[in-house]
């Protein structure tokens, strides 16, 4: 009897961050560590950095559900802080801020609240090129903990993870044969993973080994 054909569905990647869907890994066992205990963060505050698509987001998303945090995006903070919730704040892409001075009085208020402070970067705050020697300051004085570079492990699950996502049906040796030519950065696997979803719905059929070649050039 013959394979019925996949039914080709097209669904929007917009991430959920639900804790069930984070990969753990060692690459990211400090950060989990860390955020585990908020309590030990000198200060109150914690600086989580890495690669694009590493999991910090997802990181920070799930540590604010936990504690009741409020999550602002870096790119779009601006102006003075309203009343900051008592549970904490969380700041994502700080290295993405506009306005220096509106992170360096966020940074200030949620000081003089006492209450916790999570950021997030692409690289350690105290590297970050910055304008304001006050702010630079301010960072410099935030305990900051890395996510390490994939292995071959979390590569594999975050890989079967995106093609679940699409309600893909990808046999595992055929994933095992696929990984070894993918990107490693997972931000990077993310992007192939997105421009191979286009490919076939444009194509249809399965996702095969040759259409990955091809989109690999």
């Amino acid at each position: 009897m013959p394979t019925p054909p996949q039914l080709i569905l097209s669904f929007p990647d917009l991430p959920a961050y639900a804790e069930s869907d984070f990969i753990h890994a060692e690459s990211n066992a400090a950060a989990r560590a860390w955020l585990a205990r908020p309590a030990d963060w000198p200060d109150r505050r914690l600086a989580i950095w890495g690669e694009s698509g590493c999991g910090k987001t997802h990181l920070m998303r799930i540590w604010a559900r936990r504690n009741g945090a409020a999550v602002y995006d870096g790119r779009s903070l601006h102006g003075l802080p309203d009343a900051l919730p008592p549970s904490g704040i969380a700041i994502d892409d700080i290295d993405a801020v506009p306005d220096e001075s509106a992170l360096f009085h966020w940074l200030n208020a949620a000081r003089d609240a006492a209450i916790p402070v999570l950021i997030t970067s692409h690289e350690p705050p105290a590297r970050l090129k910055l304008r304001l020697p006050d702010l630079a300051s301010r960072l410099r004085a935030f305990t900051a903990v890395g996510i390490d570079p994939p292995e071959d492990e979390l590569l594999r699950a975050l890989l079967a993870h995106l093609l679940s996502d699409r309600q893909w049906r990808l046999e595992s040796d055929v994933q095992d044969r696929i990984l070894p030519l993918l990107p490693r950065a997972p931000g990077e696997l993310r992007a192939f993973v997105a421009r191979l979803h286009d490919a076939h719905m444009a194509a249809g059929g399965r996702v095969t080994l040759g259409l990955v070649k091809q989109l690999l050039g």
